[in-house]
């Protein structure tokens, strides 16, 4: 349990280092993402975005449980 909280703050302390590099990338603004705006109202829905990531963290997942 230890190393897993280690490795979980490793892992955000890496990304909070580079976050300023990864708002640059197109995610939250991929074809599929829902985005309405209005007058006094706007609505986003990041679907290919959630979905992207989902596939992502799956494939990681399973990879570090094969091994």
């Amino acid at each position: 349990m230890q190393q897993l909280f280690i490795t979980l703050g490793l892992l955000l302390l890496l990304l909070g280092l580079v976050w300023p590099l990864l708002s640059k990338l197109p995610f939250g603004r991929l074809p599929g993402d829902i985005f309405i705006e209005r007058e006094n109202f706007s609505f986003y829905f990041p679907l290919t975005t959630g979905l992207l990531v989902s596939v992502l963290l799956s494939l990681l997942l399973w990879w570090w449980t094969r091994k």
